[in-house]
């Protein structure tokens, strides 16, 4: 079985230190490091090119916003779940629009921290339901957006669709028969019309644009 190879990120030595020794008790984790702030983040994620990296957003020396892009910079897929005790609408939305996949409180429950590494390695979004509410809230008074011309295709927006109800690019492919590597080529050609970053974005605007269509079923 692969193991997700994970780094904890945070300032705090109990709350690290914490993290580290409940996710090592799941034998599909393998805690490959901890990091006191996002520089020391950054250099390990260089070497180790981890699967998931838990970040906190407020460090000394380097903050967590600050850390995400160059975490994108230096190991493309390396995905970012932040733990935070910071749960203020722009700080969301500007984590998840840096490019965070996940965002939970550290007040969450085990199981959730758990589910949220899982599905962040799996390329799913993972918001707590506090969170997501206040996303919701700040995208509903968005920076003005500029999108290309070009509409989505039938075929895209069926895509967007399934992203916005946290399918990975296998599950989508499956719905749709067709072949995986066919909705990497939407998914890549979404985020190009629609100037997004990443899956995450493209499940917000199709929330925001009421494309989800989670009750045509």
């Amino acid at each position: 079985m692969k193991k997700i190879r994970l780094l904890v990120v945070d300032d705090q030595t109990v709350v690290r230190e914490g993290l580290a020794a409940i996710l090592t008790n799941y034998s599909d984790i393998e805690v490959i490091g901890q990091a006191s702030d996002g520089i020391q983040a950054v250099e390990i994620i260089k070497k180790e090119k981890p699967d998931v990296v838990l970040l906190d957003m407020m460090m000394p020396n380097q903050d967590g916003l600050t850390t995400i892009p160059k975490v994108r910079e230096v190991s493309p897929n390396t995905r970012i779940l932040v733990v935070t005790a910071y749960a203020e609408n722009d700080l969301v939305y500007q984590a998840i629009k840096a490019g965070a996949l996940g965002y939970i409180l550290k007040d969450a429950t085990r199981d959730q921290l758990l589910q949220a590494v899982r599905d962040v390695d799996q390329g799913r979004a993972s918001l707590q339901p506090s969170i997501a509410v206040k996303l919701i809230q700040e995208i509903n008074h968005p920076t003005e957006l500029t999108y290309t011309a070009d509409p989505l295709t039938r075929r895209e927006l069926e895509t967007i669709r399934l992203i916005a109800r946290g399918l990975s690019n296998q599950e989508i492919a499956e719905k749709l028969v067709v072949n995986e590597r066919t909705i990497a080529k939407y998914v890549s050609s979404i985020l190009d019309k629609l100037q997004l970053a990443n899956r995450t974005q493209a499940a917000l605007y199709a929330l925001r644009e009421g494309i989800t269509g989670l009750n045509d079923e």
